[in-house]
């Protein structure tokens, strides 16, 4: 075994208390999940395939929506490349996504790169939104793991959460725009949730619950902010009803030919991890 495949195949500590922390607040960062030169060798991959398959480099930030202001996204990268590949299925992240969760084995959902490029004038933040919203999917356990591949700092647009939002229900019908950043600001604000919004240090990722309310500030750096996101979902769950247009095109793309009441497995969504008793 290379040292790579050691480094994604090697168990990360997680404790009790991190765990009641992550179940409390509905999110957790975590230090020294990977190292300097790991994230290095990542980064360079996953920017050569964003820079090969970026839709949006053909359009200015003035002509772009506010959903294609905040980040470009692309996804699947599993799929495209067998070295993206080992980071997307290792046991090392999807073992801390089914210890935070509590659960005895997790599937990939999907994963996508998200990169933040410096603003210059134009705005870019990422509004206020609970990212399951958009996922056609019968349960409470879901998590993103969001990999910075870089230090992260402030400027740079770094994730930022509001704690213990999991356990609201206001905003979830709010698809990512400038209403959504309006109208749950404000309610977050009157249920008087603390806000966090620090940088990540090298090598330092954070898991999110799906239903965590969570934005990014725009990135004023000169610098382009590249994060690898992988989402977990329990094993065994079902596909949900579809209530938005958003589960339809979820469905298409990471759960395909399944319809509501079936098992969320297909070609698209291995098992990552599961506990060996």
């Amino acid at each position: 075994m290379n040292t790579l495949d050691h480094i994604l195949g090697e168990a990360y500590p997680i404790t009790e208390e991190q765990i009641s922390w992550y179940q409390e607040n509905g999110f957790i960062k975590l230090k020294h999940v990977f190292g300097q030169e790991t994230l290095d060798f990542f980064n360079k991959e996953i920017t050569r395939i964003v820079h090969e398959r970026n839709p949006l480099l053909k359009k200015t930030m003035e002509e772009r929506t506010t959903f294609e202001k905040a980040f470009i996204q692309i996804g699947n990268l599993f799929r495209i490349d067998e070295t993206v590949k080992k980071l997307v299925l290792s046991k090392r992240l999807g073992k801390i996504a089914a210890d935070l969760m509590q659960v005895e084995g997790v599937r990939l959902y999907h994963d996508q790169a998200l990169y933040k490029e410096p603003t210059g004038k134009t705005s870019n933040i990422t509004p206020w939104h609970a990212d399951q919203y958009y996922w056609p999917l019968d349960t409470l356990n879901t998590v993103t793991a969001w990999i910075p591949l870089q230090r992260t700092t402030r400027e740079m647009g770094p994730l930022a959460f509001s704690m213990g939002s999991q356990k609201y229900d206001f905003g979830r019908d709010l698809e990512i725009s400038d209403k959504s950043e309006d109208k749950i600001q404000r309610a977050l604000a009157e249920a008087n949730l603390e806000f966090i919004d620090t940088g990540f240090d090298v090598g330092e990722v954070s898991f999110h619950s799906g239903w965590t309310f969570h934005r990014a500030s725009a990135n004023t750096s000169d610098k382009v902010r590249a994060v690898m996101t992988i989402i977990y979902m329990e094993d065994g769950i079902k596909v949900s009803e579809f209530r938005n247009k958003n589960h339809i095109l979820d469905r298409d793309a990471f759960l395909p030919g399944l319809n509501p009441g079936d098992l969320a497995i297909s070609e698209m969504n291995p098992l990552i991890y599961k506990n060996q008793k």
